[in-house]
């Protein structure tokens, strides 16, 4: 077989000749393809040039594979049977996602809620092989090797992607006993006065509370007894009555609306 050039043959080009081969003919193939013949024959010439072979024995009558046609027919059933299968491989994973998934989050968030949300990603898409890692501290993303991070705040670092999945609020909330006692704060001034119930978390300021009234942040800087870098025990500390704390509604809520705790 001549020499093949640099420029490799057209998928489609293949796919035009094995059709002419199995309808016999270029004016039958072209009525499968819905072209015309002189398409089709134009489009079996170009192949013949790019492989520098001659590929059929062409009669007013019928068609003959050369020895070179021959095994063009042969190859060319076999890469389009691969690119065939390779399409549907990715249309299918697109449909039904496969593979290894490694995703964290934050330790009580992914807990409470990443942990349902990824069992019952699990249970859609049962070829999925996922990991679920949950931290306390600041995660590199892309160097400690995760596809996904699910976090709560908007210190997103500039060169990674993200959507927000819902709108996260922050409340000042403590227990009625413990306001009944020390009374409720009118103003942030007035947080100097309570024991404010002071969470670690990752890389924000330790005893600063960023906080939002109409519309403008602002920042107050508190203090109390108790701290820790664990939001799970602070939140334990402000339902045995020890403070005010200040947490997300995700965490809170239910608590909230049991009574057991109460929006300052």
């Amino acid at each position: 077989m001549s020499t093949i050039r640099e420029q490799l043959p057209l998928p489609e080009d293949l796919r035009v000749f094995l059709t002419v081969l199995r309808k016999g003919g270029f004016a039958a193939a072209a009525q499968e393809l819905g072209f015309s013949p002189a398409y089709v024959s134009k489009r079996i010439s170009i192949l013949e040039t790019t492989l520098g072979a001659r590929l059929l024995h062409r009669s007013t009558r019928r068609i003959a594979l050369t020895d070179d046609g021959e095994r063009v027919r042969v190859w060319a059933a076999r890469l389009l049977g691969d690119i065939d299968d390779f399409l549907g491989e990715m249309s299918e994973a697109r449909q039904a996602p496969r593979g290894a998934l490694h995703i964290c989050s934050s330790f009580g968030f992914g807990r409470n809620h990443v942990a349902p949300a990824v069992c019952a990603l699990s249970r859609a898409y049962p070829r999925l092989d996922i990991r679920l890692d949950v931290f306390d501290r600041v995660v590199d993303v892309v160097n400690e090797g995760f596809d996904l991070e699910i976090r709560v705040g908007d210190d997103l670092a500039g060169q990674h992607l993200g959507k927000q999945l819902v709108r996260n609020l922050r409340v000042l909330c403590a227990t009625p006993e413990y306001l009944a006692a020390r009374g409720t704060p009118q103003t942030l001034a007035d947080l100097a006065e309570h024991d404010c119930l002071v969470i670690k978390e990752r890389n924000n300021a330790f005893g600063v509370w960023s906080l939002s009234r109409e519309g403008q942040a602002e920042s107050v800087k508190v203090s109390g007894p108790l701290s820790s870098n664990n939001g799970e025990i602070v939140l334990q500390w402000a339902l045995d009555g020890a403070g005010i704390i200040l947490r997300s509604l995700w965490d809170v809520k239910p608590m909230l609306d049991q009574g057991r705790l109460v929006q300052v």
